[in-house]
C-alpha cells in the first residue's frame, strides 16, 4: 500500500509539474516571465492558506523553521522560477526539457556534500543515468541550437538550484511535525515575497487580460505550484530526495503527450522509444533495496 502512495504521488507530481511548460507558454501571452511567476506563487500560496484552514494546520513559529522555508523558497521556486522564464527567451525547448532533467544528477552530487543519505542502490543510479539517456534520446539536443549560450547556464543554474533545494527540504523540511501544507504554504509567501522585489525589473509592463492565458494561469498556480508543492514534501518525508527528483524524468513525457494531444504535435518513433526507455529508467529507480542474506546459524553439537 505504502509503494502504491508513492507511485500515485510521483504521478501526479509529474502530471502537474509536466504540464506546468504548456500552462506557463499560455500564460506568457498575458504577462511578462516575472509577472507571471508571481502570480503563479501567490495563487499557490492562497490555495494552501485555504487548505491549511480546511486542515487546522497551523503556519510555523518556529524562526529557525523559517530561516529554512527561507532558503528553500529562493532555491526551489523564486530563483530556479526565473532562471528558466530568462533561458526559454533564448534557448530552444528541447534544450530547456534536457538541462531541467538532470536535476536528479544534481541531487546525487548535492546529497554527499550536505552530509545527507540519498538512498542510493546500484539499481537506482543505473535507473537515473538510463532516465537521462531517455531524455536525450526524447529531445535530441544535437539536433536544436543554443546548447552554448546564456540561455542554456540559467537553465543548467535553474536545474542545480532545483538539487541543492531537494537536498535542503529533505534534510531540514521533511522530518517535522509540521503539516505538508503548512510547510509549502510558509515557503510559498516567502517566494512570493520575493518575486515582489523582483516587480521593478520587467514586472511592470501593461496587463492585457484574456481568457485562455488567464486560465492557465490559475491551473497553473492552483495545481502545478499548490498542490504540488504539498505532494512534493509528502514524498520528500516518505522517500528522500533522490525518488522525489526522479519526477523531473517524467515531465517530458507528460509534455510530450499534451503536446500530441491539444497541440497537434507529432509523436515520431524516437520520442516514442525515448518515453519507454524513461519509463524504464524511473522502474529501476522504484526497485525496493534487498535485504542481506541472514548468516546460517550454526548449531553447537
Amino acid at each position: 500500500m505504502g509503494e502504491t502512495k508513492t507511485l500515485l504521488r510521483i504521478g501526479a507530481l509529474a502530471l502537474m509539474w509536466g504540464s506546468s511548460f504548456f500552462w506557463i507558454k499560455l500564460g506568457l501571452g498575458m504577462f511578462s516571465p516575472v509577472q507571471l511567476v508571481l502570480a503563479r506563487l501567490v495563487l499557490g500560496a492562497a490555495m494552501l492558506l485555504v487548505l491549511c484552514r480546511l486542515q487546522r494546520a497551523k503556519l510555523p513559529r518556529d524562526r529557525r523553521m523559517w530561516g529554512h522555508l527561507a532558503v528553500a523558497a529562493f532555491f526551489h521556486n523564486a530563483l530556479p522560477f526565473l532562471l528558466f522564464a530568462i533561458g526559454e527567451t533564448t534557448v530552444d525547448s528541447g534544450i530547456t526539457g534536457v538541462l531541467n532533467s538532470t536535476t536528479p544528477l544534481w541531487v546525487l552530487l548535492a546529497a554527499p556534500l550536505m552530509g545527507t543519505s540519498s538512498r542510493m542502490t546500484g539499481a537506482r543510479f543505473a535507473g537515473l543515468l538510463i532516465g537521462l539517456g531517455g531524455i536525450l534520446l526524447i529531445f535530441a539536443p544535437w539536433q536544436a541550437s543554443g546548447l552554448l549560450s546564456w540561455g542554456a547556464l540559467a537553465c543548467l543554474a535553474a536545474a542545480a538550484s532545483y538539487g541543492f533545494a531537494f537536498v535542503y527540504e529533505g534534510k531540514y523540511l521533511s522530518d517535522t511535525s509540521l503539516s505538508p501544507y503548512a510547510t509549502s504554504a510558509g515557503q510559498m509567501l516567502l517566494a512570493s515575497g520575493m518575486l515582489v522585489l523582483a516587480l521593478p525589473v520587467g514586472g511592470l509592463t501593461p496587463v492585457h487580460v484574456s481568457p485562455g492565458p488567464l486560465l492557465a494561469v490559475l491551473v497553473l498556480g492552483i495545481g502545478s505550484t499548490g498542490f504540488a508543492f504539498a505532494l512534493n514534501y509528502q514524498l520528500l518525508a516518505s522517500e528522500g530526495a533522490v525518488a522525489a527528483s526522479v519526477v523531473g524524468y517524467l515531465l517530458p513525457v507528460v509534455s510530450v503527450l499534451l503536446g500530441a494531444l491539444f497541440l497537434g504535435e507529432q509523436l515520431h518513433l524516437r520520442v516514442i522509444a525515448g518515453m519507454v526507455v524513461v519509463l524504464g529508467g524511473v522502474a529501476l529507480t522504484r526497485l525496493p533495496n534487498r535485504a542481506p542474506a541472514p548468516e546460517p546459524v550454526m548449531e553447537r553439537v
